[in-house]
């Protein structure tokens, strides 16, 4: 199992102080929700190098959090100490946190990152897959545990009855020169929780056909795409898959896409012929592929231009990202 990359010796023993810098990733969408095969899921999905996750620890007498999403991280450190059998004395500075329930995979990230932190402190290993069930994450989808240790762009296999991590089949390097257009709507949040655990059981089994569609789709386009960088044939495939995926999900998010002014942005992206857009899991946050920066900032501005009036969306440049979480120990 993969472990956290480090620039500290692992073998030099517990620390005294631990930095973690965490990527959020993207989720283009399940591979099978139908589940005949006996797994059932699958994904694929991409680190990104923007948003990211900041976090400090230090050693203290019981479990403290500061900064964003305190309330969250104190979960993660007593859930963490459970697992290792050790006691939650952790101090915990978000410096910068991922946009929760936007599509970023925020709470695997930073579960990840507070498991990470502790495991150091104590001078213990630290992989995700060991941790993924006490902390309750991977449990539709393994890309945020892969892209927390190496990044890229990530295809898992899916769950099966015995609820073990996702195994991933395939990690690709995503190709340096492409970006991506992240689109924010923060004014609203996507599907979590409760009602995401509702969603699941509620909506109609997915089509077998469809799923059977959006594996040939992942496998004889978007990954050989990946591999030979070739944009056009891998944002076709993307796009593809987010109408299959967005159809079924939409009656519990209001359409295919969560936010409705999300999803006008994405109609322009659609109108100015660009392949390769859609929404990240269940939004609201959509995105758009580009060949480059100067191709990704004329988006920015073109989009900027006709939402200003609103004010309501925000646009970030990214990259792929194809390395996993830092840690620095002193």
């Amino acid at each position: 199992m993969p472990e956290l990359p480090s620039r500290s010796d692992d073998a030099a023993g517990p620390a005294a102080r631990v930095a973690v810098e965490a990527p959020a990733r993207l989720h283009f969408g399940f591979l099978d929700l139908h589940g005949g095969l006996g797994r059932r899921f699958g994904s694929i999905g991409l680190a990104i190098d923007a948003p990211t996750l900041h976090l400090t620890a230090e050693p203290a007498a019981d479990a403290e959090a500061e900064g964003p999403e305190a309330r969250r991280v104190l979960g993660y450190i007593r859930a963490a100490a459970g697992h290792l059998g050790v006691a939650p004395a952790m101090r915990v500075r978000v410096a910068q946190a991922i946009p929760p329930h936007a599509g970023f995979g925020s709470g695997t990230q930073l579960a990840l990152a507070v498991a990470a932190a502790l495991a150091r402190l104590n001078g213990r290993p630290f992989s995700p897959e060991d941790f993924s069930n006490a902390l309750d994450r991977g449990n539709r989808s393994g890309v945020g545990l892969r892209a927390f240790t190496e990044g890229g762009l990530i295809v898992d296999g899916g769950r099966d009855a015995t609820g073990a991590p996702p195994p991933v089949i395939a990690r690709i390097p995503y190709p340096e020169a492409w970006r991506i257009v992240l689109i924010l709507d923060d004014g609203l949040v996507g599907v979590h929780g409760a009602r995401e655990v509702e969603a699941f059981r509620d909506l109609p089994r997915f089509p077998e056909g469809q799923a059977a569609e959006i594996c040939r789709i992942v496998l004889m386009q978007v990954m050989p795409a990946a591999v030979i960088a070739e944009r056009e044939a891998f944002g076709a495939g993307i796009t593809a898959i987010q109408r299959l995926v967005g159809d079924h999900f939409a009656p519990h998010q209001g359409g295919r896409y969560a936010s409705p002014a999300v999803a006008e942005a994405l109609a322009r992206v659609a109108a100015l012929g660009i392949a390769g857009y859609g929404q990240s899991s269940w939004g609201p946050t959509g995105f758009a592929l580009l060949p480059g920066e100067a191709e990704a900032r004329t988006l920015v501005a073109d989009l900027e231009a006709r939402s200003r009036g609103e004010g309501r969306l925000r646009f970030i440049v990214a990259s792929g990202r194809n390395a996993g979480a830092t840690i620095a120990t002193d």
